[in-house]
């Protein structure tokens, strides 16, 4: 019946007694797969790492702007690595760069997001990660 039609024999489930079996135009049907695959593609999200770097001196508007920044990933469906940063002497202020990023965490309290991990000292920086509230 295929070869009367012009056209091809595909085995639709070969897993089944009987085999299931369909007469179509396999080029057809091939592109038709391709074309949902790449509209499936074309919607999905990856979520991305967006890092935020601040120094544990920053100043109260520099502050807002981060915030702002955060709330702003979070939103888009990223996830965002916060990064205290220390150098030299500012080593033995690693408490008051704690305290900063539990800072954000307050601020942030209000927003759909989950703390993936706590702020913590991870050599020279303290490092904390938001995530938003469904991952």
């Amino acid at each position: 019946m295929a070869e009367e039609a012009d056209l091809d024999l595909v085995v639709m489930s070969a897993n089944q007694a009987p085999p299931v079996a369909k007469i179509l135009n396999y080029g057809k049907y091939r592109y038709e797969l391709e074309k949902k695959a790449k509209e499936a593609k074309k919607k999905q999200h990856t979520v991305d790492i967006k890092e935020v770097k601040v120094r544990y001196k920053i100043d109260t508007h520099d502050y807002e702007v981060r915030l702002k920044s955060i709330r702003k990933f979070i939103s888009q469906g990223n996830k965002v690595k916060l990064v205290v940063m220390l150098r030299g002497r500012e080593m033995q202020h690693s408490s008051l760069a704690i305290d900063l990023a539990n800072r954000f965490i307050t601020d942030l309290a209000n927003n759909p997001i989950t703390v993936e991990k706590k702020p913590m000292v991870e050599g020279r920086n303290v490092t904390a990660w938001f995530a938003p509230q469904g991952n």
